[in-house]
Protein backbone atom coordinates (compact mmCIF):
# COMPACT_ATOMS: atom_id res chain seq x y z
CA UNK A 1 0.00 0.00 0.00
CA UNK A 2 1.54 3.65 -0.82
CA UNK A 3 0.99 6.65 1.22
CA UNK A 4 -2.22 7.87 -1.17
CA UNK A 5 -3.85 4.98 -0.25
CA UNK A 6 -3.49 5.67 3.07
CA UNK A 7 -4.47 9.02 2.63
CA UNK A 8 -7.64 7.99 0.99
CA UNK A 9 -8.64 5.55 3.83
CA UNK A 10 -7.03 2.01 3.33
CA UNK A 11 -5.23 1.61 6.99
CA UNK A 12 -5.56 -1.88 8.22
CA UNK A 13 -5.05 -5.27 6.40
CA UNK A 14 -8.18 -7.36 7.91
CA UNK A 15 -7.66 -10.96 8.31
CA UNK A 16 -10.54 -12.84 6.68
CA UNK A 17 -11.58 -16.23 6.99
CA UNK A 18 -13.77 -16.96 3.73
CA UNK A 19 -16.64 -19.27 3.59
CA UNK A 20 -19.30 -20.29 0.91
CA UNK A 21 -20.72 -17.00 -0.34
CA UNK A 22 -19.52 -15.09 2.50
CA UNK A 23 -16.27 -14.28 4.67
CA UNK A 24 -15.65 -13.92 8.45
CA UNK A 25 -13.87 -11.42 9.43
CA UNK A 26 -11.29 -12.71 11.84
CA UNK A 27 -9.28 -9.31 12.18
CA UNK A 28 -10.52 -6.24 11.65
CA UNK A 29 -9.54 -3.71 8.98
CA UNK A 30 -10.58 -2.03 5.98
CA UNK A 31 -8.75 -4.44 3.22
CA UNK A 32 -7.35 -7.36 2.21
CA UNK A 33 -4.11 -8.18 -0.60
CA UNK A 34 -5.08 -10.26 -3.81
CA UNK A 35 -3.06 -13.36 -3.30
CA UNK A 36 -1.54 -12.99 -6.63
CA UNK A 37 -1.15 -9.32 -7.39
CA UNK A 38 -0.67 -7.87 -3.90
CA UNK A 39 -3.22 -5.17 -4.77
CA UNK A 40 -5.47 -4.06 -1.42
CA UNK A 41 -9.29 -4.86 -1.99
CA UNK A 42 -11.86 -2.93 0.40
CA UNK A 43 -13.43 -5.09 2.07
CA UNK A 44 -16.77 -3.44 0.08
CA UNK A 45 -14.98 -4.62 -3.10
CA UNK A 46 -14.52 -8.40 -2.13
CA UNK A 47 -16.08 -10.58 -4.41
CA UNK A 48 -13.57 -13.27 -5.62
CA UNK A 49 -11.86 -15.77 -3.18
CA UNK A 50 -10.86 -19.44 -2.66
CA UNK A 51 -12.37 -21.33 0.04
CA UNK A 52 -9.53 -24.27 -0.30
CA UNK A 53 -6.62 -22.21 -0.33
CA UNK A 54 -7.96 -19.34 1.71
CA UNK A 55 -6.82 -16.51 -0.38
CA UNK A 56 -8.42 -13.41 -2.14
CA UNK A 57 -8.40 -12.47 -5.54
CA UNK A 58 -8.59 -8.76 -7.13
CA UNK A 59 -10.75 -9.90 -10.30
CA UNK A 60 -12.75 -12.76 -11.85
CA UNK A 61 -9.83 -13.48 -14.59
CA UNK A 62 -7.25 -13.35 -11.55
CA UNK A 63 -9.15 -15.78 -9.41
CA UNK A 64 -9.76 -18.47 -12.83
CA UNK A 65 -6.04 -18.10 -13.36
CA UNK A 66 -5.15 -19.06 -9.91
CA UNK A 67 -7.76 -21.81 -9.80
CA UNK A 68 -6.09 -22.93 -13.43
CA UNK A 69 -2.33 -23.16 -11.52
CA UNK A 70 -3.65 -24.92 -8.05
CA UNK A 71 -5.30 -27.09 -9.74
CA UNK A 72 -2.51 -28.18 -11.56
CA UNK A 73 0.56 -28.12 -9.16
CA UNK A 74 -2.60 -30.73 -7.20
CA UNK A 75 -2.92 -33.34 -10.40
CA UNK A 76 0.91 -32.88 -10.50
CA UNK A 77 1.21 -34.40 -7.00
CA UNK A 78 -1.24 -36.96 -7.24
CA UNK A 79 0.51 -40.15 -8.19
CA UNK A 80 -0.35 -42.21 -11.22
CA UNK A 81 -3.02 -45.05 -10.91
Amino acid sequence: MNRIEKFFGLRNEAKIRYLDGEFEVMSPGDFVRCAVTAQPIALPDLRYWSVDAQEAYASAEISAQRYLELNAIERSNTPSR
